[in-house]
């Protein structure tokens, strides 16, 4: 971990805030001024893993509905794909079910100059899967003592591997979801097992300590980030993985656009094609 008052983040940090009061809800054009200057560092750690060939994994996990995919949208929407990939995997196929329980995560895994961002992950197996009754007790037990041995193995293999925790109220998910019922354009976010996660909260509690007990560590520990407001929680969530990552500002190479070549001048104008009709 770098200072965070060495680098250039902190210029960006006091350039931004404060942005509201605490415990009130951010305005947008507060949160879109502070989360463009927290994507321009963003654009910088892409540059310094592309010089140096790091290696990271970012692993979001929390409750349904807690801002997971708002979060790693602001995250990745003004960077390469091809730094930042996004795995977000499907319930295993049964071939996959026959593997080893982290084979399918494993061959996700980054190459050098890659973050690769889990929008869940092997965690499943400490969530979901035994709150759904998917595994049993004794595979979320074996789980959750082998996971630190193997994120251990993972760092030593000089792999960044950071976790966040989002962490939503009972009354804002409730809210997220009732929206979700009432909103045609995020009907679709709503599945039967998000309503059946909702009604197993107290379970997901308990699941949700025995996973932080036995996997937060000092060498892949979580980080909570609170996130009844969705605004705070991206910044703060960014804010912070900059400054886990000890990335260096790289030096931008000059750039200038060529001349057009006039030898072969074409008339390259569009004629007689299907066109878009134009409605708007």
């Amino acid at each position: 971990m770098h200072d965070v008052d060495d680098a250039a983040l902190a210029e960006t940090l006091a350039e931004s805030g404060p942005l509201a009061e605490p415990g009130t809800r951010l305005k947008r054009k507060a949160y879109e001024r502070a989360l463009r200057k927290l994507q321009v560092q963003l654009c910088h750690l892409q540059a310094w893993v592309q010089a140096t060939g790091a290696r990271i994994i970012v692993v979001f996990e929390g409750r349904d509905a807690a801002g997971k995919g708002g979060t790693i949208k602001a995250l990745t929407e003004r960077v390469s794909p091809r730094v930042f990939r996004v795995v977000a995997l499907p319930a295993p196929s049964d071939r996959e079910k026959s593997q080893l329980f982290l084979q399918r995560y494993i061959s996700h895994f980054p190459a050098g100059g890659e973050i690769v961002i889990f929008d869940r992950s092997w965690y499943n197996r400490a969530g979901v899967e035994a709150v759904m009754g998917f595994c049993g007790e004794k595979e979320q037990r074996r789980f959750l003592d082998l996971c630190p041995r193997i994120e251990n193995f993972i760092v030593d293999g000089g792999i960044h591997l950071i976790k966040f925790w989002l962490e939503v109220g009972r009354a804002e998910q409730k809210r997220r979801f009732e929206a979700r019922i009432d909103d045609p354009l995020r009907h679709w976010k709503l599945s039967g097992m998000d309503l059946e996660s909702y009604r197993r909260w107290y379970a997901y509690s308990r699941a949700r300590d025995a996973m932080l007990a036995a996997t937060d560590t000092d060498e892949a520990p979580w980080y909570i980030v609170r996130s009844d407001d969705k605004r705070r929680a991206r910044l703060n969530c960014i804010a912070h993985l900059l400054h886990l990552i000890p990335y260096k500002e790289q030096a931008a190479r000059p750039v200038a656009l060529p001349k057009r070549a006039k030898a072969d001048a074409y008339d390259d104008t569009l004629r007689d094609r299907r066109f878009v009709p134009e409605p708007y």
